[in-house]
């Protein structure tokens, strides 16, 4: 991890770890719409084979995607965030790594999530990162992006409570998508809940 906004990244997360890892545990309890985007994937990638949440802090959608039938693991840069997610959870696998290199081989995959970890990686950079997914995904397999969208907006930075973020418009996020090799199936565009900011995106694509 050379990159000096990676590192900066891992150190702001490390930073607030434990207080994060103490916000309610059942945060997708009022939010049906982010569960069934979550249950349409698991739908997608269920009975094929490993799926790894890239960015999974403290494990808790990672452990939804394991109740929802998934054989899944999650990977994060910073150590501190694998630790609590590796205590909460010893049940499930936790790796450090970053979302632009894994310790993966090619195709090793059937399911990518970032469920708001892509957010962090500055727009020069996430070409690469979209790359990575689709290395380490077998032809077919899917990728579910959760994001902060940009309402109309280009992208743009905004004060995320933990280090700088981006909103996307959700067209730009899917043609980077798209010229990494992914075919988009869907988007969902929710307005923002009680307590948020910013209206809500995902998109599903699958590997060419």
């Amino acid at each position: 991890m050379t990159r000096p906004d990676l590192r900066a990244t891992a150190d702001a997360y490390d930073a607030v770890a434990v207080r994060y890892a103490e916000l309610p545990r059942h945060d997708l309890d009022g939010v049906p719409l982010d569960r069934a985007v979550l249950a349409a994937f698991a739908d997608h990638v269920r009975d094929a084979g490993p799926v790894a949440e890239v960015g999974c802090g403290p494990g808790r959608v990672t452990a939804h995607l394991r109740d929802l039938g998934l054989d899944a693991f999650g990977v994060d840069l910073s150590p501190v965030m694998v630790d609590l997610a590796r205590a909460a959870y010893p049940d499930l696998r936790f790796e450090v790594g970053s979302m632009d290199a894994l310790d993966l081989p090619d195709g090793s995959l059937h399911g990518v999530l970032s469920w708001y970890s892509v957010i962090h990686v500055p727009p020069a950079d996430l070409a690469a990162c979209f790359a990575e997914f689709r290395r380490v995904l077998v032809p077919g397999g899917h990728l579910l992006l959760g994001f902060f969208e940009a309402g109309g907006e280009p992208v743009a930075p905004f004060d995320h409570k933990v280090v700088t973020a981006y909103r996307w418009p959700v067209d730009d996020l899917a043609a980077l998508a798209r010229d990494a090799g992914f075919a988009e199936v869907g988007r969902v565009l929710r307005e923002p809940c009680e307590g948020e900011r910013f209206a809500q995106g995902r998109l599903l694509a699958r590997a060419g």
